[in-house]
């Protein structure tokens, strides 16, 4: 009898606001590839962390001492071959809700539309559901327009987590952290994260495997309507 797998356990944590800004900001540039901002990008985390609930605090130390031993040759080999090479931690949300579809660019549009509608512009080179830059967006706003669309392919995210613990990956003490922040998994997301690991997305082959490129390194993502940075 094959059973339906179940989420991995997490506690859960209440953050003001602000906290959920900074935690979401922090997992966004950790999240990224390794790059010349690596080191800074991590000293900057631990000092962020001060003052947030403590579960959240262990998960991004966890990975910074990890981050800190390996160095930023071994960080970036476990990076490909974790993200650009595993399916399950594919970094792009709609790829878990609609995979390698014609649905896909419409479900991409819908992230650009939610950027548009927070009054900034993409400047960077990537897809606009990449969750590096969806977390960002969500630690310069903390608009709930972003946290309904992290909300809304939150299986995806569920998956990537799951994944990335069963490989023993360091970058699962960050999913981590974000899901501690994020609403419980109600039941009909359950299902979905169920119907995701048995039987993976949909397998509509249409030349979209791009979508997978190497992650460039971290950069501002956005900039605003009147073309200032952020």
């Amino acid at each position: 009898m094959v059973h339906a797998p179940r989420l991995p356990e997490l506690a859960r944590v209440v953050c003001t606001p602000e906290q959920l800004r900074t935690v979401h900001m922090t997992v966004s540039v950790l999240l990224d590839y390794p790059g010349d901002r690596t080191g800074a990008a991590l000293g900057a985390a631990r000092e962020s962390m001060a003052g947030l609930p403590p579960l959240v605090q262990q998960d991004v130390e966890a990975f910074c001492e990890w981050a800190g031993r390996s160095g930023l040759r071994a960080m970036a080999e476990h990076y490909v071959d974790t993200f650009d090479q595993r399916r399950r931690c594919a970094l792009y949300l709609s790829y878990y809700a609609v995979g390698d579809t014609r649905q896909r660019g419409a479900a991409i549009l819908g992230f650009k539309a939610v950027l548009r509608a927070l009054g900034f512009e993409q400047v960077r080179d990537e897809l606009a559901d990449y969750l590096p830059l969806v977390l960002e967006l969500s630690g310069l706003t903390g608009d709930r327009l972003v946290l309904e669309l992290l909300a809304s392919h939150r299986e995806g995210i569920e998956v990537m987590r799951s994944a990335l613990r069963g490989y023993r990956s360091p970058y699962a003490h960050l999913l981590d952290a974000l899901c501690r922040t994020l609403p419980p998994v109600d039941a009909a997301t359950h299902e979905r994260y169920q119907r995701l690991v048995t039987q993976g997305p949909p397998a509509e082959m249409v030349g979209t495997t791009s979508a997978f490129a190497d992650a460039m390194p971290f950069a501002p993502a956005f900039a605003l309507a009147d073309g200032s940075a952020r």
